[in-house]
């Protein structure tokens, strides 16, 4: 049995017949791509008008209006980015080339996630929408084809794909949660518990238990095979009082949850015992946690980074619940931190409000490198090619690809 035959094995638990919603092929034409001789703008010439740093290599200006979001593919040199102009965009990163349009949505794009494989990207919108496409053929990841269209939630929140099959996860707006299978597009489980909009959430790495938290300040975990919440953390309990609760990381091994309030605090819960075990610092009084990513530092376990709205980025070492180093990007909200893969664990991309990301050492806590580019805030930021390029997207409108040299 191969692994994503175990993966849906696993997740099959509903009776075929009580599937909420099998949709039909609605007739999408595949997605619009670059014909040859059709007229493209130099994304370089435009790119070289702005202050940028010696780390740009590339970058993509077709959107028409700011980029919300971005994500790299796990193994090809291409990024999906979506944006205030409906459309959700595949390109070469190397080139900044178009390779496909991914349009149908009918208000921005707010997400986008390759697929574990990357053989489907997933888009979603402010239009309640997640729309689905998958590699045509064998040869190569240059064609693109519509697979289908989800529905049911409202404003997508976020996306994240099963980290062993082909099962999407979505937050939305509305205070619900959706998982669904492909490439059927039928609706596994609609999760309800939350008080409001459902701000992040995610798969444990071992792929066996979801955690998704709400503005309402609730964290919940579930099994995916049922609807039940396996336990519920939330403001009635006076350690849990984050306000509404804006970050969330896992760590490698599934057994902890770091969450990241809009007061500024962060709390540590145990996967097993359902209960808060930890209460790092956080950050200042009434300034939010807006990002948080564990660090894979070789032959040291337990180091969460924190970015918050207060400008500055914590290397928190959950042995002793204590902050390791200060990050101090700016006077500007932290919007994403990357922790990079082997071989280059030792180090943390902070993107920021001010338009730059920086590129940190984790074991000494020092700035190693500045990316400029941008002319406003980075809004989303990913890591491609086993994490030697940062791909951002901002408000400029622009995406920028950042070479890593450490």
């Amino acid at each position: 049995m191969t692994a994503e035959e175990e993966v849906i094995e696993e997740l099959e638990f509903i009776d075929p017949n009580d599937i909420l919603a099998e949709l039909p092929d609605d007739g999408d034409m595949p997605m619009e791509e670059v014909e040859d001789g059709e007229e493209e703008k130099d994304d370089v010439g435009e790119l070289s008008k702005r202050e940028e740093s010696e780390s740009v290599v590339g970058g993509f200006r077709e959107h028409q209006g700011s980029v919300f979001a971005v994500s790299c593919h796990p193994t090809q040199p291409l990024a999906a980015s979506g944006g205030e102009d409906d459309l959700g965009c595949i390109w070469d990163i190397t080139d900044g080339e178009m390779i496909a349009k991914l349009t149908g949505h009918t208000d921005s794009v707010t997400s986008t996630a390759f697929s574990r494989d990357g053989e489907m990207i997933a888009t979603g919108g402010m239009d309640g929408k997640v729309r689905i496409w998958r590699r045509h053929g064998k040869e190569n990841y240059r064609t693109w084809e519509f697979l289908t269209e989800l529905q049911g939630p409202d404003e997508i929140m976020w996306l994240r794909w099963h980290p062993k099959g082909t099962v999407l996860l979505a937050g939305s707006n509305d205070s619900t949660v959706w998982l669904w299978q492909l490439p059927s597009g039928n609706t596994m489980q609609v999760y309800s518990g939350h008080t409001g909009p459902v701000q992040c959430g995610e798969f444990t790495p071992d792929g066996k238990r979801i955690v998704t938290a709400c503005t309402g300040g609730f964290l919940i975990v579930w099994d995916p095979r049922s609807t039940a919440p396996i336990f519920k953390v939330g403001p009635g309990d006076a350690r849990f009082d984050l306000g509404g609760i804006t970050s969330l990381a896992i760590n490698p091994s599934s057994t902890l949850a770091v969450v990241g309030g809009e007061l500024g605090g962060i709390r540590v819960v145990s996967l097993s015992k359902g209960e808060i075990v930890g209460a790092p610092g956080g950050h200042a009084d009434g300034q939010s946690v807006e990002a948080l990513s564990f660090a894979e530092l070789t032959g040291v376990s337990g180091l969460v980074v924190s970015g918050g709205a207060d400008g500055k980025a914590y290397i928190w070492d959950l042995n002793t619940m204590r902050a390791r180093a200060t990050l101090d990007h700016g006077e500007e909200t932290i919007t994403t931190v990357l922790s990079h893969p082997m071989p280059r664990s030792h180090l943390v991309t902070t993107g920021s409000a001010d338009g730059t990301l920086k590129t940190w050492d984790v074991k000494t806590g020092s700035l190693l490198s500045v990316h400029k580019g941008h002319e406003g805030p980075v809004f989303s930021a990913s890591l491609g090619l086993e994490g030697s390029v940062v791909v951002s997207a901002g408000d400029d409108g622009s995406c920028y690809v950042f070479t890593i040299d450490q």
